[in-house]
């Protein structure tokens, strides 16, 4: 019905325009005048084509042209210090919560962040979220879900010690593991370590 209204409106300041041609500045104004004021109360329809190029435009205008050393640097390679899984879940962006920087964190992003094989990195971090639909769609017990956010978020970690190279790792400090829990609604993180009580295996 918004978008109605505003048609509606342009389309009347149109037919003004066209049978009343000494008014024409007048209306003119006003047409820009009412646009202007639709858009900004959210009127305005959503064009994902503009939405794509005015996000670049922001990106390169205020990210890439204002750090030419970072990404010269990142033309050549990168060295990531961390591995982050986290939720596909649009609310959920690593980047923006922990503010890391293009070349600082591998990124896998997937629904429940759910693990994947280890790669070369020092730090592994399975990040969990505040009303996620992965795990809601797992369990029967809404009072309980934050627990279990948390307890899949364990559960990944304890995998991540299935493969014998990740384990090895952390049995020589050279690999840490960490969970963590970002609350959207509240605006909280946490991050915490497991304590795997993991020894070097014996060799018989």
């Amino acid at each position: 019905m918004a978008n109605d209204s505003y048609k509606d409106a342009i389309a009347g300041l149109s037919k003004l325009l066209s049978e009343r041609a000494d008014l024409g500045s007048v209306a003119a104004s006003k047409i820009k005048r009412i646009t202007a004021e639709l858009e900004a109360a959210g009127y305005k329809e959503f064009d994902p084509i503009e939405r794509v190029k005015t996000g670049f435009v922001h990106f390169k205008t205020e990210k890439y042209d204002k750090d030419p050393k970072l990404y010269g640097a990142l033309a050549k390679g990168q060295s990531p210090k961390f591995l982050v899984f986290a939720c596909s879940d649009s609310r959920v962006c690593p980047s923006h919560i922990l503010n890391f920087q293009p070349g600082e964190a591998f990124m896998v992003r997937n629904i429940a962040n759910m693990v994947p094989p280890y790669d070369q990195v020092k730090n592994i971090v399975v990040i969990g979220h505040s009303c996620c639909g992965g795990i809601k769609g797992l369990m029967s017990f809404p009072g309980r879900r934050v627990l279990f956010v948390d307890e899949a978020v364990n559960v990944s970690l304890e995998n991540l010690l299935t493969y014998p190279f990740v384990r090895e790792a952390v049995v020589n400090g050279a690999l840490s593991l960490k969970g963590a829990h970002y609350d959207f609604v509240n605006g909280a993180f946490q991050l915490w370590d497991l304590d795997f009580a993991i020894s070097p295996a014996i060799v018989i």
